[in-house]
């Protein structure tokens, strides 16, 4: 699986996600992507639902987590799956997001692999000359 500026990483018993992107919203909004690509094949999902997310948190590393436990949410708990994240306020506190997608399918959408939890483990957020990039496993 490639995706534009992400990387999957290997763990014994977690999978990770590091993603790179030129803003905050960027890198945020390309580790959703690989994150919802784990969980199923993304181009089976059609966008014809919004919704709308507003997030706080104490400082960018758990609103990241925050923000990747919402899609989380929205999947296992709501059964909608997500396509687009159209993110128009990412601070280190504060995330505004359309999230777009649809209800699950399951004779749509094949389930790739089950993720049960977004981790503190490795957890990094960080600004560079190149941009913004995030680091974060996922307990499967």
């Amino acid at each position: 699986m490639v995706l534009a500026g992400v990387r999957f990483l290997d763990h014994p018993s977690d999978i990770g996600i590091e993603a790179r992107g030129v803003s905050c919203a960027e890198a945020f909004s390309r580790a959703a992507a690989a994150f919802v690509s784990l969980i199923l094949d993304p181009s089976s999902v059609d966008a014809t639902e919004q919704r709308a997310i507003v997030l706080h948190a104490t400082d960018v590393e758990q609103l990241l987590v925050r923000w990747l436990s919402e899609i989380l949410y929205l999947y296992d708990g709501c059964g909608y799956v997500s396509k687009e994240f159209r993110i128009s306020i990412c601070t280190p506190t504060h995330l505004e997001a359309t999230i777009v997608g649809e209800p699950i399918q399951l004779e749509k959408h094949t389930v790739r692999m089950d993720i049960k939890a977004v981790t503190y483990h490795q957890l990094a957020v960080w600004q560079d000359a190149d941009g913004w990039g995030v680091r974060v496993y996922l307990d499967i």
